[in-house]
């Protein structure tokens, strides 16, 4: 009866007795609820994973490195100083992006080289931050064509509940999350992966409500980043 019960806490709870608490561990399922582009992909293979890596306090999520390749012909960027733009440079080390898995088909998307999480407020402004927040989850989709969406888990349209999008318009700049269509190219992403890889979960931490500046211009460009608590937001861009 001893052992039916430790087979029971252990298969059934996932918590380490070491660490006397849940800890978070991300079941083998987990992964599957990420795009068919990495469908394929290997999981956790259950107690042995648990054991080694939650006892030890080691990265317990299997996500990606991956470019995000728009249909626009860019790929998302993430500058050194947290601007959110775009390229045509394959080689860019700084359109590498980490996708973490956080939920099911809900991800946080780090800038491999900066380690900011890329976010998006209550204005639909894509920003990046130093913390994992709300507003860094994003719900992961397939579309019809075969390309993924990005949409905020935590703003929408008031009215028609339509989600907003991460998107980039023809002319490579990056738009305002509720301007963008789910229907259109803007929107429409297909991940490259460079390599599977490993992470710790991100630790939630709360919101700071404070009024977000419009963007500021500069001889360089007509719609520079603002910023917002220190932050860096993406350019506004209209068209799509």
């Amino acid at each position: 009866m001893s052992l039916l019960r430790s087979r029971l806490h252990s298969d059934k709870d996932r918590q380490c007795p070491a660490c006397c608490a849940t800890s978070g561990f991300k079941s083998a399922g987990l992964l599957l609820g990420l795009s068919a582009h990495y469908s394929t992909l290997p999981h956790l293979n259950g107690r042995q994973s648990w054991t080694a890596m939650e006892c030890t306090n080691e990265p317990q999520l299997k996500g990606i490195v991956t470019r995000l390749y728009s249909q626009h012909g860019y790929y998302l960027q993430m500058q050194p100083d947290g601007t959110v733009d775009s390229t045509r440079d394959e080689s860019s080390s700084f359109s590498q992006f980490n996708l973490i898995p956080v939920g099911l088909r809900i991800v946080a998307i780090q800038g491999a080289k900066t380690g900011l999480y890329l976010a998006m407020n209550s204005e639909g402004y894509l920003y990046t931050s130093e913390h994992f927040t709300p507003e860094c989850r994003f719900k992961e989709s397939v579309f019809e064509n075969y390309y993924v969406t990005y949409s905020s888990m935590l703003y929408r349209q008031t009215q028609s509940g339509r989600s907003w999008y991460i998107g980039i318009n023809r002319d490579g700049q990056v738009m305002k999350g509720n301007r963008v269509k789910k229907t259109k190219g803007a929107a429409h992403f297909l991940p490259k992966v460079i390599e599977v890889a490993m992470y710790k979960e991100p630790s939630l931490h709360e919101l700071v409500s404070e009024p977000v500046s419009p963007p500021r211009k500069t001889v360089k460009t007509s719609d520079s980043p603002s910023l917002k608590n220190g932050q860096k937001e993406a350019p506004k861009a209209e068209a799509s």
